[in-house]
């Protein structure tokens, strides 16, 4: 395990039910949020989608501070906003006023995926490469910064509030980029696995420490499904297997309720190709879900992971998340205990 006690946080993308509504998930989502910060979560993050019937996270600094207003103590923040849809300009200001609103709970973080498809990229007037990225997130961080002498654009609010931001990815160029700036670095395992083992060992092995960090601070992602035992969270689970099965298939993906079994749902390719994306999954009861977190951690060595459970059920999925924050505060060395990044001096 990494050397500091590990930590745990939610990654919410405000689900919707087959059969539920928009507003019944804005109500779940800070029942979450609530308990979340009872069972010792440290943040609670929401996540920008377009075009994406089924997630209704679209609007996600509007959702952050009506979470944040609704919890005391929990970080709230972005998992993330996808920089290359807007202004960064925009974007500080937004979180400069978070920021002011609950000062010392926000987080921003920043992806430069669309978070969306093609004709919601279009719309929202999507641009990026490899080559502009960078520019508009060091744009995005000086506007953070405090303000210099004569500055003629001034992101205000936002400058000089220093919000935190981490950056998002799935690949080992958000690694290197994550390294060479000294930024907080969260891996999107929760869907795209494939290459976690070697996103964080090049954004260890290429760190520099920054104003922003000293040492590097890595979080994985981790589809979750814990309950009461181990025979009800396999059935539990299907509901995530068929939301991910509808979005290969460029389906809504509305939580649906669980089945009996996936046979005749999928075929062989589909399965594959669902197991893969889910292959860092929790789902058991709460002996098998402690020893399944204990063993990722030892295997990655991360600082945090961020827990994201798709349960059709919003009472059982809030006992997911508790059963995972029990799992985490019995594994030897980890606990809730306040610990964020550490600045450099």
């Amino acid at each position: 395990m990494a050397g500091s006690p590990p930590r745990f946080s939610v990654l919410d993308l405000a689900p919707v039910r087959e059969g539920g509504s928009i507003s019944e998930s804005y109500r779940n989502t800070v029942d979450l949020a609530r308990h979340a910060e009872t069972w010792g979560y440290t943040r609670f993050w929401l996540a920008e989608h377009h075009n994406m019937p089924g997630i209704a996270s679209a609007a996600t600094s509007i959702l952050i501070s009506h979470v944040a207003a609704g919890t005391s103590t929990i970080r709230v923040g972005s998992g993330g906003i996808m920089l290359p849809n807007h202004a960064s300009l925009v974007i500080a200001e937004q979180f400069g006023t978070l920021e002011s609103l609950y000062p010392g709970r926000i987080d921003l973080g920043v992806g430069r995926a669309p978070g969306s498809d093609g004709a919601a990229a279009r719309a929202l007037r999507y641009r990026t490469s490899d080559e502009e990225f960078p520019g508009q997130l060091g744009e995005l961080l000086a506007f953070l910064a405090p303000a210099g002498p004569g500055q003629p654009l001034v992101a205000y609010p936002g400058a000089g509030s220093n919000v935190p931001v981490w950056l998002l990815g799935s690949s080992t160029y958000s690694a290197q980029l994550a390294a060479a700036l000294g930024l907080p670095f969260a891996f999107a395992s929760h869907f795209a696995p494939a290459l976690l083992f070697e996103a964080l060992d090049i954004y260890r092995s290429e760190f520099k420490a920054s104003k922003f960090l000293e040492k590097p601070y890595a979080m994985a992602g981790i589809p979750l499904v814990a309950a009461e035992s181990a025979a009800e969270a396999p059935k539990l689970a299907t509901s995530l297997l068929q939301r991910h099965l509808r979005l290969i298939r460029r389906a809504p993906i509305f939580v649906p309720p669980p089945v009996e079994t996936m046979d005749g749902l999928w075929s062989e390719a589909e399965r594959y190709a669902v197991e893969s994306r889910l292959s860092v999954a929790v789902i058991g009861g709460p002996d098998t879900v402690r020893h399944k977190l204990a063993r990722i951690l030892d295997e990655t060595g991360v600082d945090e992971l961020i827990f994201t459970s798709d349960v059709y059920d919003h009472r059982l999925r809030l006992r997911s998340f508790e059963i995972a924050a029990g799992a985490m505060k019995s594994i030897p060395g980890v606990g809730p205990a306040p610990r964020e990044p550490v600045p450099a001096r």
